[in-house]
């Protein structure tokens, strides 16, 4: 009878080993989310509060549309170092510091030039939008061949902690739904 039930466990180990390797983790029950939602929860939240805060430094900022100079300004300053991925003559694409999927890189134009969210696009500057959208397609392919997602943070609800337009490319493993 033990080396039954021994048997047994080791089989339903396995089985649970196995879901969990195909499903990335990502079961979508209420089962799994039970077991992860204290974490999960707390990224939301902390997530929340820094959009919330950045939205507060933005809207105190200069008034000129511009905002406050941001870690992304850094970044293409020199200032801050960071794992390129990509760059042309208007976009820079890097690894983000914080991420949230095994393949997390964002993809931001070189000039702010107002572009501090995307309800902030001119309609001067729609190449520019497809042509991030371009480099994000061609970086996401060549990072994740199995598939990938494209994610923009839109202002404080939208969770926007960054007030420099940037595109997340997200992959190298299965992304739930909904996403938010």
């Amino acid at each position: 009878m033990r080396k039954f039930i021994l048997l047994c466990l080791l089989v339903l180990a396995s089985v649970a080993a196995a879901f969990l390797a195909v499903s990335g983790g990502q079961t979508g029950s209420s089962i799994h989310r039970s077991s992860s939602s204290a974490v999960s929860m707390t990224k939301n939240t902390d997530e929340v509060a820094a959009a919330a805060a950045a939205a507060k430094a933005f809207e105190s900022s200069d008034k000129d549309g511009a905002g406050p100079p941001t870690v992304f300004d850094k970044i293409l300053s020199g200032e801050w170092s960071s794992d390129k991925v990509y760059e042309d003559d208007d976009a820079f694409a890097f690894r983000d510091i914080n991420p949230q999927a095994p393949t997390h890189i964002l993809v931001i134009p070189k000039k702010r030039d107002g572009l501090t969210s995307l309800s902030n696009a001119r309609e001067d500057q729609k190449s520019l939008l497809g042509h991030l959208m371009y480099v994000a397609q061609s970086v996401g392919k060549k990072e994740c061949p199995d598939g990938f997602r494209l994610v923009v943070n839109d202002g404080k609800d939208g969770a926007q902690s960054v007030y420099h337009l940037h595109i997340h490319i997200l992959g190298g493993r299965q992304m739930g739904w909904p996403p938010g």
